[in-house]
Parts: structure tokens; C-alpha cells; sequence
């Protein structure tokens, strides 16, 4: 039985070109900023899917969903944000957002 070697995810595409900025990320943002007590994982993972889903980072939103989900966070909170941001971020992002959460869905084990 063979397997086959994983793809690389962005933090290993992204390490080639900027080292420091991988390590900065993996040390600072996921290594303290995520780790405060001041708000949940779960919250985080809320603003995170919210702010993406606003500023239109359709690369950067299937990871934090899966991490939103992996959190804690309901696929049907997950749309009640998506709708929410319709009104404020504009329909087109929240569009692109719900087809983005459809197929992590989709890929997700119930």
C-alpha cells in the first residue's frame, strides 16, 4: 500500500519565500494571540471567519472555517454569520463566503 506524499499547504509554500513571516505566524499570532485568555478559541474563530469573509480573503477563509469548526463553531452559525455580513460586507463577499463554507462542508465528515 503506497501513500501519497500530502500537498504542501500555503505555510509551506509561503516558508520558501518568507521564512520569518511563517515563523512569526506560527510563534506570535498562533503561539500567543490565539492562545490569550481574553476571548475563546471559539470566539476567535468567529471574528477570524467574519473578518475574512468582509475583507474578501477567499485563500486565507477554508482553513479558518475548518479551524472555526474544529473550535467549536456550528455550521449553521457559520451561515448566520455569513448572512449577517451580506448587510455589511456586501453580498458578493458573503456569495463567495457561503460557497466557500458549502464545500468545506462538503469535504467535512458530518
Amino acid at each position: 500500500m503506497s501513500t501519497q506524499p500530502s500537498a504542501p499547504t500555503a505555510r509551506d509554500v509561503v516558508r520558501q519565500v518568507a521564512p520569518k513571516l511563517i515563523d512569526l505566524s506560527e510563534k506570535v499570532l498562533f503561539g500567543d494571540v490565539w492562545e490569550r485568555p481574553g476571548l475563546s478559541k471559539r470566539d476567535r474563530s468567529l471574528i477570524t471567519v467574519a473578518a475574512l469573509t468582509a475583507m474578501y480573503r477567499t485563500d486565507q477563509l477554508p482553513g479558518h472555517l475548518e479551524r472555526a469548526l474544529t473550535n467549536g463553531v456550528t455550521r449553521e452559525e457559520i451561515g448566520e454569520v455569513i448572512t449577517h455580513l451580506a448587510f455589511y460586507a456586501g453580498w458578493p463577499s458573503a456569495m463567495t463566503a457561503g460557497q466557500i463554507a458549502r464545500r468545506v462542508f462538503d469535504a467535512r465528515k458530518p
